[in-house]
């Protein structure tokens, strides 16, 4: 028998697994009953392809022991080392189970996701994310109560006689042939066959989200964190796909300047141009619904609503993705986002036409300000690479991290508030202005890029500057946002280049990109705000647009003449048709109006009718016409990154 076998523990263990992964859905199925809105039927089929998953998790922990227990002699199973050997590895294996169980549920808490690409990113950055995690959660105690529930563990199994049966036994190597072979083919048919997204194929994505295991989706994002759109995407042939592209592209103001698979063009917006410094700030996780005008009553933003009645405000622009390098990607390269990893993190994303070539070709000096360590995401690299000077909190460089701007590291006696994410964006505000003195003294005009951290869990600030208290959550972490951008404008306001300085205020993405569907329109719903704009524009833009049409719009006002290599439209302009590009890692999304056409791996094309009043979406059949649209834009600018087409 199994239980009398050496493999005793292993099988014990397995069953373990099951039963932990079992509570674990149970507990994310009533947080998000609401939401999931499972029927009988689905209940069942979320239990029974999540139990599949998880015991193809299971078996995978088991490869290595169960070789192990092949292979060990009978003379030494019995021995010291056999049991030092099993006992600390099964102690280090639940305590890793143990933890990822819990990570599960802060991931869950704020993406309302298993892990995903997003848990493969904060992997890679373990010292903003093990800070973070410090100063969410009470790390010693959680570390406390995870070795004293893996101890607990251990003694249940010890007085179950696991160990003691495993290690009196006297299995033949027939018999561990035969288990070991088991456990080996299970796990390796489960890798092979059966992919992360046949966990996919319901409407609501939390059901979707809800049959997954949570250590199966990691290791599936980390193997897909850069899709070849050719390999896994619906295409046209590729001058169809240029041609379709180059229609839509096509403007009264602008003429192509070159042939075939390529998008460059030159721009003449007519008019006297105007010429004055530039300062972007990018807010962190700032959604549409934080501000009055969008319909919030907390009065978390009375700054930003105040400046929206004054300036120029879109109030239908959509956020390309649900990353921080994804806003930084649509809005420096103004291009549809490619599948997955942002273009921001990739290789060979130097010398790229950025929003950044125009204004060099203007005269200008271009900078990028980040209150955390630009290293994160490759922030610095690419920005650096692509003609920007750094300013940022510093700490480290990674090999990698040789760009030819200059850095400046904010000095620690300039820093009067810093969490794991970064210095405050009071802080962050005061470097901008220090910079743009400096230049102004040179009378050199400016364009800065600003992201701002203040605005991400843990959610701290500093104390006494707002009246909702430190870290009690995000709509804190708003208001001191709205607050800090409040104070930035006063000091901004005395200096002498202020009259001759546009100020922009634009999301990254929301605060959270969760919800029923796979891409849920709500979540991607972004201000922008334009400031200080000598301009006759219309207080208020209502046409639905993408972050990559912010700069085309922004030029044309300014009456500038230009090459673009951009995506990105002027949606002022008659001919402009409402559009916008939202996307996850692996689904492309394309909106127009109300109807969204989703691109997915296995060359799948979906449409949906999306109801904005209620946030609903149902399937509609495929128009040929939006579909095509949809491909071309993606395909063509997947074709541009790899074949060299967004170089200078």
């Amino acid at each position: 028998m199994v239980s009398k076998s050496r493999y005793s523990v292993l099988f014990q263990f397995i069953l373990f697994f099951l039963i932990i992964s079992f509570i674990t859905r149970t507990v994310l199925l009533a947080w998000s009953f609401q939401k999931a809105d499972p029927g009988l039927l689905t209940c069942l089929r979320i239990y029974a392809q999540g139990l599949l998953f998880d015991t193809i998790v299971a078996l995978c922990f088991s490869v290595v022991y169960a070789v192990y227990l092949l292979v060990l002699p009978q003379r030494w199973n019995t021995s010291y080392a056999n049991k030092v050997i099993t006992y600390a590895g099964f102690f280090l294996t639940v305590l890793i189970i143990m933890f990822s169980f819990f990570a599960e549920f802060a991931f869950w808490d704020e993406f309302e996701s298993r892990f995903n690409f997003i848990a493969v990113d904060y992997l890679v950055y373990t010292f903003e994310v093990i800070n973070n995690i410090n100063q969410s959660y009470p790390l010693p105690w959680l570390i406390g109560g995870m070795l004293l529930l893996t101890a607990l563990v251990l003694f249940i199994f010890y007085k179950r006689r696991a160990f003691q049966q495993s290690f009196k036994s006297d299995t033949s190597f027939a018999t561990r042939l035969l288990f070991t072979a088991t456990i080996l083919t299970g796990a390796l048919l489960g890798v092979l066959f059966i992919p992360n997204s046949w966990a996919d194929g319901k409407h609501n994505r939390y059901q979707n989200e809800l049959s997954k295991a949570g250590i199966y989706s990691f290791f599936s994002a980390f193997r897909n964190n850069e899709l070849n759109y050719y390999d896994f995407y619906a295409k046209e042939p590729e001058a169809t796909a240029f041609s379709i592209v180059r229609s839509d592209l096509q403007e009264a103001d602008a003429s192509f300047t070159g042939n075939g698979f390529t998008i460059r063009r030159q721009i003449n917006n007519a008019g006297m141009a105007q010429k004055p410094n530039v300062i972007l700030v990018t807010i962190e996780s700032f959604s549409a619904d934080f501000m009055g005008h969008f319909g919030n009553t907390q009065h978390l933003t009375p700054v930003l609503d105040a400046l929206a009645d004054s300036s120029i405000l879109f109030t239908n622009m959509y956020s390309t993705g649900t990353r921080t390098v994804r806003g930084m990607e649509a809005l420096t390269l103004c291009v549809p986002p490619t599948p997955g990893n942002s273009i921001v993190r990739r290789n060979d994303n130097q010398g790229l036409f950025t929003v950044g070539s125009i204004f060099k070709k203007a005269g200008y000096t271009r900078s990028f300000f980040y209150g955390g360590d630009g290293y994160f995401d490759n922030m610095n690299n690419f920005f650096g690479n692509n003609g920007f000077d750094i300013t940022d909190k510093g700490g480290r460089f990674s090999p990698g991290d040789h760009f030819t701007g200059a850095r400046n590291i904010i000095d620690d006696k300039n820093i009067h508030f810093a969490n794991a994410w970064g210095i405050c964006d009071e802080d962050l505000y005061d470097a901008v202005i220090s910079e743009a003195d400096a230049r102004y003294a040179k009378q050199q005009p400016f364009f800065d890029f600003v992201m701002t951290t203040s605005n991400h869990r843990p959610f701290t600030y500093p104390d006494k500057k707002i009246d909702i208290p430190s870290g009690t959550g995000r709509d804190g972490a708003v208001k001191y946002t709205d607050y800090a951008i409040g104070e930035f404008l006063k000091k901004v306001r005395t200096k002498p280049w202020f009259n001759n300085t546009v100020i922009i205020f634009v999301a990254d993405h929301c605060a959270s990109s969760a919800g029923k569907n796979e891409i849920n329109v709500s979540k991607y719903h972004i201000p922008c705000i334009i400031s200080n704009l000598k301009s006759n524009t219309p207080p208020v833009i209502d046409q639905q647009c993408s972050q990559i049409d912010l700069f085309a719009t922004l030029f044309g006002l300014l009456n500038w003449q230009y090459e673009s290599d951009w995506y990105g439209k002027n949606v002022l302009l008659p001919t402009f048709q409402p559009r916008a590009y939202v996307a996850t890692y692996q689904k492309l999304g394309y909106l127009q109006r109300d109807s969204l056409v989703i691109a997915s791996p296995q060359q799948q094309i979906t449409t949906t009718k999306w109801n904005a009043k209620t946030d609903e979406q149902r399937p509609i059949k495929n128009d040929p016409a939006l579909s095509n649209k949809a491909i071309a834009a993606y395909q063509s600018a997947y074709y541009l990154f790899k074949n060299g087409g967004m170089k200078e």
